[in-house]
């Protein structure tokens, strides 16, 4: 074999921090070590994978198209180095997810995951589905939880489980009392969002269409325990996944809304992988569990 793993995880560590000092501390390594190494896997097939503008190492095509291969080969190998040690076969996971599975669902799965005799590590990432999606697309994370729907040539979007948006208001708010909102209601009324490029926001943009225009949004906010207790408050009425609001409902803290009947809510939460992704004993676990739920 004319290309060792290690000089494979130095072209990684080059392809994500774009540095190649920044790579070799990433690996313990010294700087000239990591430059040799990746200077040597270049040498042996004649091929250059970065353009390098200065000290900033910038993939090209070449380097690109590689990267995945590399990516999945790496993955398997050290699969393959966890049985060899005759360690569980499920290991440390890399899992991203959207605001809402990440505080009310992914916790729990991680719980059932770490549940082992071997304990494997499970690090999760919250953020919208924008950021996930990124993430997992440049191999930064080994699976993504999102709640929005996406579009990628590079992704593969995989459906997990049901789920459905809830109007809502505090017990005293004059809508409380009424027993099914009309349009003329949700232009009237004054509304507590998510931020854009949220899946939550991408759902209720979606089944408030036509209306869109004419809402009054006072507040943009990033954390739905933010926007209940705005809502709890008597600024507004809010819009989230009935999962957030389960238990504020049960205990009489925020009371749920009709919306016109013609509007839906409904959506979908999805897993995501990169297409190239290796996927391993870890991976099929944790979806497992998530269908589970």
């Amino acid at each position: 074999m004319k290309y060792s793993f290690r000089q494979l995880e130095v072209f990684l560590a080059a392809a994500h921090f774009q540095n190649i000092t920044r790579a070799a501390e990433s690996l313990a390594m010294s700087q000239s070590a990591a430059s040799s190494a990746l200077k040597e896997l270049e040498s042996q097939f004649d091929i250059q994978l970065f353009d390098r503008v200065g000290k900033r190492l910038q993939l090209n095509e070449l380097g690109r198209l590689y990267r995945p291969k590399a990516e999945s080969l790496l993955a398997q190998a050290k699969e393959l180095e966890q049985a060899f040690s005759r360690h569980t076969e499920v290991g440390a996971l890399k899992v991203g997810a959207t605001l809402t599975i990440g505080n009310y669902l992914a916790v729990g799965v991680m719980a059932q995951y770490m549940d082992t005799p071997t304990r494997p590590r499970v690090s999760l990432e919250v953020a919208n589905t924008q950021t996930i999606a990124e993430r997992v697309r440049e191999f930064e994370l080994d699976i993504g939880l999102i709640e929005g729907e996406l579009q990628s040539t590079d992704l593969e979007v995989i459906p997990w489980r049901e789920d459905r948006l809830q109007v809502f208001c505090a017990p005293h708010h004059p809508l409380a009392a009424k027993g099914s909102l009309t349009d003329d209601d949700l232009r009237a009324a004054t509304w507590i969002m998510r931020e854009p490029g949220s899946g939550t926001r991408q759902s209720f943009e979606r089944g408030m269409h036509g209306l869109l225009p004419d809402l009054n949004v006072l507040l943009e906010l990033e954390h739905t325990e933010a926007i209940k207790r705005a809502v709890e408050a008597g600024l507004g009425i809010g819009c989230l996944s009935q999962v957030v609001l389960a238990d504020a409902f049960r205990r009489g803290s925020l009371v749920p809304l009709a919306a016109p009947s013609h509007r839906s809510f409904d959506r979908q939460f999805y897993f995501i992988l990169h297409k190239q992704k290796y996927r391993s004993a870890g991976i099929d676990r944790w979806m497992a569990l998530c269908q589970a739920l």
